[in-house]
């Protein structure tokens, strides 16, 4: 396990150095120059200065501030080491990611990494309640239309599945929001607390609730046909299997054979499924939060981008790179966990 472990974090390694460079190289073809930006609004500040003298200042400032942001060079490769942390700086000084500079937000006038923590709390509590709805409503109902092959419980939910399937998810929210906001007048329509409130302990923890309620029950709508009808096909080749017979000969109760044999190799397609949901969550949803206002992972990706805000994006993409190779390694654990037949030890 230890080596098979060592040996997937050596790979996780390369494979985020790869795609962080990737990246970073994109990136750096975006048009924005912090550098320009910079030394352009100073230079404003200077109008005692002719325009001769301008052009000649606004030279030197362009060249401090490239040598301050480490881009007085058209090397990618230098460049992306001194993000990093690995190559020094015009003046020796090493500052990049290894060291803890994970840049500044012009966006929000304030370091990166003090940024994410409000947004990245906000995305993680409305997809841990979304993902637990999700597998507490999906598994049930999967199982029992794979029982139930057939019926017309089963028919219905394959029907009923099949609608929200095929409908885009930004036509699901606007309907939500129509009937639940405008209609029932259940829930807000954005924000994460109520306007000029100053709640404190249970009261605000109940106004957080309220709002995130119905992105969540957006969300949960959105995510139940996918992964139902995916729980109900791996669920009747599991009973199908030579192995439920065999436990039905035996005289084992119905439930025991669903639950306890069936269920257990139905799981192993449903690994990724789950492990990848879970993870997926901290990436946010880009569409319901922008939908909703609800300041979260994937509107704080979606206005980084918009402003170009780049250390925001590089540090959002190190993140979202990172969970992605993480979550591949838990689920590769997690099979050999569930389907006995695999030796991760190897």
């Amino acid at each position: 396990m230890g080596r098979y472990i060592a040996k997937r974090l050596l790979y996780m390694l390369f494979v985020f150095l790869l795609l962080t460079f990737v990246l970073f190289v994109l990136y750096q073809m975006m048009p924005a120059n912090r550098a320009y930006t910079d030394a352009r609004t100073e230079l404003q500040t200077m109008k005692q200065l002719s325009e001769e003298e301008k052009a000649t200042k606004f030279d030197e400032l362009y060249l401090k501030y490239q040598r301050m942001y480490g881009t007085d060079t058209d090397n990618k490769l230098v460049l992306y080491l001194r993000w990093l942390g690995v190559y020094p700086y015009y003046d020796g000084h090493v500052s990049g990611i290894l060291e803890g500079n994970f840049g500044f937000s012009y966006e929000y006038n304030k370091p990166v990494i003090d940024v994410i923590p409000s947004h990245l709390r906000n995305t993680f509590l409305l997809g841990v309640i979304t993902e637990v709805a999700v597998l507490g409503i999906t598994i049930p109902l999967g199982i029992r239309c794979a029982v139930k092959k057939g019926s017309r419980f089963d028919r219905f939910t394959q029907f009923f599945t099949l609608i929200g399937f095929s409908t885009p998810s930004f036509i699901i929210y606007i309907i939500f929001i129509v009937f639940f906001c405008s209609i029932l007048h259940w829930f807000p329509v954005s924000g994460m607390k109520t306007p000029g409130s100053s709640y404190t302990g249970f009261r605000a923890v109940l106004d957080v609730l309220h709002h995130v309620a119905l992105p969540t029950i957006c969300l949960t709508f959105g995510s139940l046909a996918g992964i139902t009808r995916i729980c109900r096909a791996s669920m009747i080749d599991a009973l199908n299997l030579d192995c439920i017979r065999t436990a039905r000969a035996k005289g084992l109760t119905e439930k025991v054979v669903i639950y306890s044999h069936a269920w257990r190799n139905a799981l192993i397609p449903m690994v990724s499924i789950i492990v990848g949901g879970f993870f997926g969550t901290i990436s946010g949803a880009i569409i319901l939060e922008q939908m909703f206002g609800f300041k979260g992972m994937g509107l704080l990706f979606f206005s980084s981008v918009m402003t170009a805000d780049y250390d925001m994006i590089m540090f959002l993409e190190v993140i979202y790179t990172f969970i992605g190779l993480f979550a591949n390694l838990v689920t590769d654990l997690c099979y050999g966990i569930v389907d006995p037949r695999v030796r991760i030890s190897k």
